[in-house]
């Protein structure tokens, strides 16, 4: 792969290129990831920065304001991938006539709504032609900004504002969609799953690793949403730690084909520690729901299980 290793006291050391003064959630584990990937950028690279219609993008850039340091692009819903794609493209034309000499690399962001639903078939399209660019999803499970609805990303029995918990329903009655799966699918060089509260040296590596291979990458990062999870703002690395010691959100990497499990911890948290965390599942430890529980760990040790045997192990 074509990137250099870099420590992580290195990384740290280097200047914010999204700056404070940004209106995100206290608690908010989106920004701190997203930080951290920015982090992975060299000082003497610059960066266009395409963001969809998100509570990023409205809490980051309210014109004539900005919290980038970098070049940003606001992009609707349903069109951040393929606008990336078209800058890059005309930096390439510009680049190979002589017109720029500065490196830029190609960064979109975007919520799960905005990745696993709405903005989908522009980014399946932008990977599936070898756009150079890397597409991070900050994954928090709903559609926060806008009300938290369900999306494709929300877990099994979640409560939400559009699957909400009564006599007649349990939550979100289908099991999350996989997508750093079907990535892994279109054959591109780099994909990868990590959350920053968990282990800051894996977002560090994935981070760098996906902007410095040559052509597409994808990140998919787990981001808490303090409101539409409900847990308290000092609760977030704890959250994070628990979902990847649970295997509800597995560290691993795609390398050109080859799935490397990242890390499996040495003993395995039942599903419930991580549920009781959070308000959303609160439903889920009244009296008579046990056999709900059951069928949310009963999912995640499937898939963990498939995970082991697809890198190997």
């Amino acid at each position: 792969m074509a990137y250099q290793a870099y420590t992580l006291k290195e990384a740290a050391g280097r200047p914010e290129r999204l700056s404070a003064g940004h209106r995100m959630c206290a608690g908010c584990g989106s920004t701190v990831g997203i930080r951290g990937v920015l982090r992975a950028l060299r000082p003497e690279d610059r960066a266009v920065v395409t963001c969809a219609t998100s509570c990023l993008e409205v809490s980051s850039m309210t014109y004539p304001y900005t919290a980038w340091e970098d070049s940003f692009i606001h992009t609707a819903f349903e069109n951040a991938a393929s606008t990336t794609s078209g800058v890059e493209a005309a930096y390439t034309a510009m680049k190979r006539k002589g017109r720029l000499g500065e490196t830029y690399k190609f960064i979109t962001f975007g919520g799960d709504g905005g990745t696993y639903d709405i903005g989908f078939q522009a980014l399946s399209g932008a990977m599936e032609r070898g756009t150079d660019m890397v597409y991070v999803c900050y994954d928090n499970e709903a559609y926060m900004n806008t009300g938290i609805q369900r999306s494709s990303s929300t877990p099994l029995y979640a409560d939400t504002t559009t699957t909400a918990v009564g006599s007649k329903s349990d939550g979100k009655p289908q099991f999350k969609k996989d997508l750093t799966k079907i990535m892994a699918a279109h054959h591109i060089p780099y994909v990868a799953q990590t959350t920053y509260l968990s282990n800051f040296k894996d977002l560090h590596h994935k981070a760098e690793a996906a902007i410095y291979t040559e052509g597409p990458a994808f990140l998919n990062i787990l981001a808490p949403c303090p409101r539409g999870w409900r847990y308290e703002e000092s609760e977030l690395m704890d959250i994070c730690k628990a979902a990847v010691d649970s295997c509800v959100w597995p560290l691993f990497e795609v390398i050109d084909g080859e799935w490397v499990l990242n890390y499996e911890p040495k003993k395995k948290l039942p599903v419930e520690e991580y549920l009781r965390m959070q308000g959303r599942f609160a439903h889920l430890f009244k009296p008579g729901a046990a056999g709900l529980i059951e069928k949310i760990q009963d999912g995640v040790d499937s898939r963990w299980a498939e995970l082991k045997g697809l890198c190997g192990v």
